[in-house]
Protein backbone atom coordinates (compact mmCIF):
# COMPACT_ATOMS: atom_id res chain seq x y z
CA UNK A 1 0.00 0.00 0.00
CA UNK A 2 1.89 3.04 1.09
CA UNK A 3 4.69 1.71 3.30
CA UNK A 4 8.15 1.91 2.13
CA UNK A 5 10.19 -1.03 4.37
CA UNK A 6 14.19 -0.89 4.69
CA UNK A 7 15.89 -3.66 4.83
CA UNK A 8 17.64 -5.17 7.98
CA UNK A 9 21.56 -5.56 7.90
CA UNK A 10 23.24 -8.81 8.41
CA UNK A 11 24.84 -9.31 11.69
CA UNK A 12 28.01 -12.39 11.84
CA UNK A 13 25.90 -14.60 14.67
CA UNK A 14 22.38 -14.45 12.99
CA UNK A 15 21.54 -14.87 9.93
CA UNK A 16 19.28 -12.36 8.17
CA UNK A 17 16.33 -14.37 6.17
CA UNK A 18 14.78 -12.66 3.42
CA UNK A 19 12.21 -13.62 1.36
CA UNK A 20 9.23 -11.93 -0.92
CA UNK A 21 5.99 -13.77 -2.83
CA UNK A 22 2.18 -12.93 -3.44
CA UNK A 23 -0.72 -13.84 -2.08
CA UNK A 24 -3.96 -12.38 -1.51
CA UNK A 25 -4.06 -10.29 -4.38
CA UNK A 26 -0.95 -8.18 -3.14
CA UNK A 27 2.41 -8.90 -2.23
CA UNK A 28 4.43 -10.06 1.08
CA UNK A 29 7.80 -9.13 2.17
CA UNK A 30 9.93 -11.29 4.85
CA UNK A 31 12.88 -10.50 7.00
CA UNK A 32 14.09 -12.18 10.15
CA UNK A 33 16.86 -13.02 12.09
CA UNK A 34 18.25 -16.21 13.21
CA UNK A 35 21.06 -18.63 13.77
CA UNK A 36 19.48 -21.09 10.90
CA UNK A 37 17.00 -20.51 8.52
CA UNK A 38 13.93 -21.63 10.15
CA UNK A 39 10.97 -20.75 8.24
CA UNK A 40 10.52 -20.91 4.43
CA UNK A 41 8.31 -18.98 1.97
CA UNK A 42 7.06 -22.14 1.43
CA UNK A 43 5.68 -22.87 4.98
CA UNK A 44 4.38 -18.78 5.15
CA UNK A 45 2.75 -19.94 1.80
CA UNK A 46 1.05 -22.40 3.52
CA UNK A 47 -0.17 -21.03 6.28
CA UNK A 48 -1.87 -17.83 4.21
CA UNK A 49 -3.79 -20.62 2.52
CA UNK A 50 -5.16 -21.33 5.51
CA UNK A 51 -5.97 -17.82 5.50
CA UNK A 52 -7.48 -17.41 2.39
CA UNK A 53 -9.68 -21.04 2.91
CA UNK A 54 -11.57 -18.61 5.16
CA UNK A 55 -11.43 -15.00 4.50
CA UNK A 56 -11.31 -14.62 0.58
CA UNK A 57 -13.76 -13.28 -1.49
CA UNK A 58 -11.43 -14.49 -4.37
CA UNK A 59 -11.98 -18.56 -3.26
CA UNK A 60 -15.66 -19.65 -4.29
CA UNK A 61 -14.94 -22.76 -1.74
CA UNK A 62 -13.91 -20.19 1.08
CA UNK A 63 -15.97 -19.66 4.39
CA UNK A 64 -16.91 -16.24 4.10
CA UNK A 65 -18.42 -17.16 0.80
CA UNK A 66 -20.18 -19.99 1.96
CA UNK A 67 -22.10 -17.63 4.47
CA UNK A 68 -22.59 -14.92 1.90
CA UNK A 69 -24.53 -17.32 -0.29
CA UNK A 70 -26.26 -18.98 3.15
CA UNK A 71 -29.90 -17.62 3.78
CA UNK A 72 -28.96 -17.93 8.21
CA UNK A 73 -25.49 -18.63 8.42
CA UNK A 74 -22.39 -21.12 8.98
CA UNK A 75 -20.49 -22.87 11.33
CA UNK A 76 -17.17 -20.33 11.45
CA UNK A 77 -13.83 -21.50 12.06
CA UNK A 78 -11.13 -19.67 14.72
CA UNK A 79 -10.26 -17.24 11.76
CA UNK A 80 -13.25 -16.33 10.57
CA UNK A 81 -14.40 -16.21 13.95
CA UNK A 82 -11.92 -13.75 15.13
CA UNK A 83 -11.95 -11.45 12.52
CA UNK A 84 -15.49 -11.19 12.79
CA UNK A 85 -15.90 -10.52 16.09
CA UNK A 86 -12.59 -7.84 15.96
CA UNK A 87 -14.61 -6.16 13.28
CA UNK A 88 -18.09 -5.86 15.07
CA UNK A 89 -16.06 -4.13 17.87
CA UNK A 90 -14.72 -1.44 15.60
CA UNK A 91 -18.04 -1.21 14.05
CA UNK A 92 -19.44 -0.14 17.40
CA UNK A 93 -16.81 1.72 18.51
CA UNK A 94 -16.76 3.93 15.33
CA UNK A 95 -20.10 4.16 15.41
CA UNK A 96 -20.52 2.03 12.38
CA UNK A 97 -18.00 3.46 10.35
CA UNK A 98 -16.19 0.41 10.01
CA UNK A 99 -18.63 -2.35 8.44
CA UNK A 100 -18.15 -6.17 7.80
CA UNK A 101 -20.90 -6.02 6.16
CA UNK A 102 -20.53 -3.91 3.40
CA UNK A 103 -19.83 -6.43 0.58
CA UNK A 104 -22.54 -5.83 -1.32
CA UNK A 105 -21.54 -1.98 -1.89
CA UNK A 106 -17.93 -2.81 -2.73
CA UNK A 107 -19.59 -5.47 -5.06
CA UNK A 108 -21.44 -2.99 -6.67
CA UNK A 109 -18.98 -0.57 -7.34
CA UNK A 110 -16.27 -2.61 -8.68
CA UNK A 111 -14.27 -3.09 -6.08
CA UNK A 112 -14.89 -7.00 -5.89
CA UNK A 113 -14.03 -10.21 -7.10
CA UNK A 114 -16.31 -9.72 -10.73
CA UNK A 115 -16.36 -7.07 -12.83
CA UNK A 116 -19.47 -4.37 -13.14
CA UNK A 117 -20.07 -2.26 -16.44
CA UNK A 118 -21.83 0.32 -15.03
CA UNK A 119 -21.86 2.12 -11.17
CA UNK A 120 -25.26 1.97 -9.21
CA UNK A 121 -27.34 4.67 -9.23
CA UNK A 122 -28.86 5.65 -5.93
CA UNK A 123 -32.04 3.59 -6.07
CA UNK A 124 -29.98 0.49 -6.13
CA UNK A 125 -28.07 1.50 -3.27
CA UNK A 126 -31.10 2.64 -1.34
CA UNK A 127 -32.41 -1.36 -2.09
CA UNK A 128 -28.74 -2.55 -0.35
CA UNK A 129 -28.46 0.10 2.55
CA UNK A 130 -30.95 -2.81 4.86
CA UNK A 131 -29.01 -5.14 4.61
CA UNK A 132 -25.21 -3.35 5.41
CA UNK A 133 -25.43 -3.18 9.33
CA UNK A 134 -23.21 -5.42 11.34
CA UNK A 135 -26.29 -5.59 13.50
CA UNK A 136 -27.66 -7.73 11.83
CA UNK A 137 -24.98 -9.95 12.46
CA UNK A 138 -25.00 -12.71 15.51
CA UNK A 139 -23.38 -15.68 17.35
CA UNK A 140 -25.27 -18.65 18.36
CA UNK A 141 -22.30 -20.86 20.20
CA UNK A 142 -19.73 -20.98 17.34
CA UNK A 143 -22.22 -20.35 14.48
CA UNK A 144 -22.08 -17.05 12.74
CA UNK A 145 -25.85 -15.69 11.94
CA UNK A 146 -27.50 -13.22 10.36
CA UNK A 147 -30.97 -12.14 10.51
CA UNK A 148 -31.64 -11.46 6.63
CA UNK A 149 -30.66 -13.72 3.87
CA UNK A 150 -28.86 -10.33 2.01
CA UNK A 151 -25.85 -9.65 5.08
CA UNK A 152 -22.95 -10.62 2.96
CA UNK A 153 -19.34 -10.00 4.21
CA UNK A 154 -16.32 -8.25 2.91
CA UNK A 155 -13.31 -8.90 5.72
CA UNK A 156 -11.10 -6.91 3.04
CA UNK A 157 -10.94 -3.95 5.29
CA UNK A 158 -9.23 -6.25 8.55
CA UNK A 159 -8.44 -9.40 7.04
CA UNK A 160 -4.90 -8.69 5.57
CA UNK A 161 -3.96 -7.41 8.99
CA UNK A 162 -5.13 -10.59 11.01
CA UNK A 163 -3.03 -12.63 8.27
CA UNK A 164 -0.03 -10.27 9.12
CA UNK A 165 -0.62 -11.04 13.30
CA UNK A 166 -1.33 -14.85 12.84
CA UNK A 167 2.50 -15.11 10.38
CA UNK A 168 3.76 -13.22 13.83
CA UNK A 169 2.39 -15.76 16.07
CA UNK A 170 3.83 -18.80 13.35
CA UNK A 171 6.83 -16.88 13.61
CA UNK A 172 7.27 -16.48 17.53
CA UNK A 173 5.99 -19.96 18.30
CA UNK A 174 9.37 -20.90 15.98
CA UNK A 175 11.36 -18.98 18.59
CA UNK A 176 11.79 -15.99 16.13
CA UNK A 177 12.62 -13.35 18.41
CA UNK A 178 13.34 -10.38 15.61
CA UNK A 179 11.34 -9.99 12.47
CA UNK A 180 9.50 -7.65 9.99
CA UNK A 181 6.45 -9.25 8.65
CA UNK A 182 4.70 -6.95 5.64
CA UNK A 183 1.74 -7.95 3.65
CA UNK A 184 0.30 -5.88 1.12
CA UNK A 185 1.59 -2.94 3.35
CA UNK A 186 0.23 -4.04 6.33
CA UNK A 187 3.66 -4.36 8.87
CA UNK A 188 3.91 -6.24 11.93
CA UNK A 189 7.31 -5.93 13.39
CA UNK A 190 9.47 -7.47 16.56
CA UNK A 191 12.60 -7.01 18.13
CA UNK A 192 15.86 -5.17 16.46
CA UNK A 193 17.80 -4.94 14.04
CA UNK A 194 21.43 -6.32 13.79
CA UNK A 195 24.49 -5.41 14.51
CA UNK A 196 22.93 -2.51 16.39
CA UNK A 197 20.64 -3.16 18.26
CA UNK A 198 18.42 0.26 16.43
CA UNK A 199 14.79 -0.17 15.70
CA UNK A 200 13.60 -1.11 13.08
CA UNK A 201 12.27 1.69 10.46
CA UNK A 202 9.66 1.97 8.51
CA UNK A 203 8.89 4.82 5.92
CA UNK A 204 5.58 6.69 5.02
CA UNK A 205 5.31 7.20 1.67
CA UNK A 206 4.10 10.75 0.49
CA UNK A 207 1.17 10.81 -2.16
CA UNK A 208 2.11 10.79 -5.71
CA UNK A 209 0.99 10.28 -8.94
CA UNK A 210 3.48 7.24 -9.77
CA UNK A 211 2.83 4.33 -7.89
CA UNK A 212 6.40 3.14 -9.28
CA UNK A 213 8.29 6.57 -7.57
CA UNK A 214 7.84 7.32 -4.34
CA UNK A 215 8.72 10.26 -1.71
CA UNK A 216 8.97 9.49 1.93
CA UNK A 217 6.94 11.54 3.92
CA UNK A 218 7.83 10.39 7.48
CA UNK A 219 10.50 7.95 8.68
CA UNK A 220 9.41 5.65 11.86
CA UNK A 221 11.17 3.65 14.27
CA UNK A 222 9.34 0.78 16.41
CA UNK A 223 10.60 -2.35 17.91
CA UNK A 224 7.21 -3.52 18.32
CA UNK A 225 4.07 -3.28 17.45
CA UNK A 226 1.83 -2.71 14.11
CA UNK A 227 1.67 -0.12 11.34
CA UNK A 228 -1.23 -0.09 8.70
CA UNK A 229 -2.17 2.44 6.24
CA UNK A 230 -5.46 3.13 4.39
CA UNK A 231 -5.56 5.73 1.47
CA UNK A 232 -7.85 6.99 -1.50
CA UNK A 233 -4.98 8.05 -3.85
CA UNK A 234 -4.35 4.61 -5.65
CA UNK A 235 -7.06 2.28 -5.33
CA UNK A 236 -10.00 4.49 -7.53
CA UNK A 237 -11.46 5.26 -10.57
CA UNK A 238 -13.35 8.20 -11.94
CA UNK A 239 -17.16 8.05 -13.08
CA UNK A 240 -19.27 11.28 -14.05
CA UNK A 241 -16.47 13.22 -12.61
CA UNK A 242 -16.04 12.08 -9.43
CA UNK A 243 -13.20 10.46 -7.78
CA UNK A 244 -14.52 6.43 -6.62
CA UNK A 245 -12.41 4.74 -4.02
CA UNK A 246 -12.41 1.76 -2.07
CA UNK A 247 -13.09 3.07 1.04
CA UNK A 248 -17.04 3.62 1.95
CA UNK A 249 -19.73 5.29 4.18
CA UNK A 250 -21.47 1.77 4.80
CA UNK A 251 -24.24 4.59 6.28
CA UNK A 252 -24.73 6.35 3.16
CA UNK A 253 -23.52 3.61 0.26
CA UNK A 254 -21.02 5.90 -1.41
CA UNK A 255 -17.30 6.19 -1.33
CA UNK A 256 -15.92 8.68 1.07
CA UNK A 257 -15.65 12.42 -0.10
CA UNK A 258 -13.33 14.45 2.74
CA UNK A 259 -9.77 16.07 2.80
CA UNK A 260 -7.86 13.05 4.06
CA UNK A 261 -5.78 11.38 1.83
CA UNK A 262 -4.10 8.59 3.98
CA UNK A 263 -4.28 7.58 7.33
CA UNK A 264 -1.44 5.53 9.38
CA UNK A 265 -1.81 3.63 12.54
CA UNK A 266 -0.23 2.49 14.86
CA UNK A 267 -1.61 -0.52 17.39
CA UNK A 268 0.04 -3.52 19.16
CA UNK A 269 -1.45 -5.84 16.79
CA UNK A 270 -2.25 -5.46 12.87
CA UNK A 271 -5.78 -6.43 13.41
CA UNK A 272 -6.53 -3.36 15.35
CA UNK A 273 -4.68 -0.96 13.21
CA UNK A 274 -6.26 -2.20 10.16
CA UNK A 275 -9.51 -2.14 11.68
CA UNK A 276 -9.53 1.52 12.64
CA UNK A 277 -7.42 3.14 9.38
CA UNK A 278 -10.43 2.71 7.05
CA UNK A 279 -12.80 4.39 9.39
CA UNK A 280 -10.45 6.73 10.82
CA UNK A 281 -10.30 7.69 6.88
CA UNK A 282 -14.45 8.22 6.86
CA UNK A 283 -14.57 10.31 9.87
CA UNK A 284 -12.50 13.23 8.38
CA UNK A 285 -9.62 14.92 9.77
CA UNK A 286 -11.40 16.35 13.21
CA UNK A 287 -12.84 14.16 13.85
CA UNK A 288 -10.91 11.09 13.56
CA UNK A 289 -7.99 13.29 15.25
CA UNK A 290 -9.95 13.70 18.72
CA UNK A 291 -11.01 9.81 17.81
CA UNK A 292 -7.74 8.68 17.98
CA UNK A 293 -6.88 10.98 20.83
CA UNK A 294 -8.89 9.73 23.16
CA UNK A 295 -7.53 6.30 22.90
CA UNK A 296 -4.36 4.66 24.40
CA UNK A 297 -4.52 1.51 22.53
CA UNK A 298 -3.87 3.46 18.43
CA UNK A 299 -1.86 6.30 17.00
CA UNK A 300 -2.10 7.45 13.84
CA UNK A 301 -0.19 9.75 10.95
CA UNK A 302 -2.98 11.81 8.63
CA UNK A 303 -2.23 12.60 5.15
CA UNK A 304 -4.78 15.42 4.10
CA UNK A 305 -5.20 18.20 1.45
CA UNK A 306 -5.53 21.55 2.29
CA UNK A 307 -8.52 24.11 1.14
CA UNK A 308 -5.78 25.50 -1.64
CA UNK A 309 -4.95 22.14 -2.79
CA UNK A 310 -1.63 21.54 -1.47
CA UNK A 311 -0.95 18.46 0.75
CA UNK A 312 -0.36 18.49 4.48
CA UNK A 313 0.49 16.62 7.69
CA UNK A 314 -0.06 16.19 11.25
CA UNK A 315 -0.75 13.03 13.70
CA UNK A 316 -1.63 12.21 17.42
CA UNK A 317 0.42 12.85 20.40
CA UNK A 318 1.54 9.36 21.12
CA UNK A 319 2.42 9.10 16.90
CA UNK A 320 5.36 11.91 17.78
CA UNK A 321 7.19 9.48 19.72
CA UNK A 322 7.18 6.87 16.92
CA UNK A 323 9.61 9.43 14.99
CA UNK A 324 13.02 9.10 17.56
CA UNK A 325 15.12 5.96 16.52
Amino acid sequence: MFLMLYTMRPVPDLKNIIFNGTAQGTTYHISYFATDTLIIKKQVDSVLDVMDSSLSLYKPYSLINQFNKSNEGIKADIHLAKVVKKAMQVFKETDGLFDITVEPLTSAWGFGPAKVNRTPDSATIRLMLPCVNSKLLYWKQNELKKTKPCVRLDANGIAQGYSVDVLAEFFEQKGIKNYLIELGGEIRIKGRKYPGGEKMSVGIEAPGDDPGYSMIEKVIWIDHGAITTSGNYRRFYESEGKKITHIFNPKTGYSIQNELVSVTVFAKDAITADGYDNALMAMGLKKALAFVEKRKDIAAHFIYQEKDGSIADTMSKRFTVLLQP
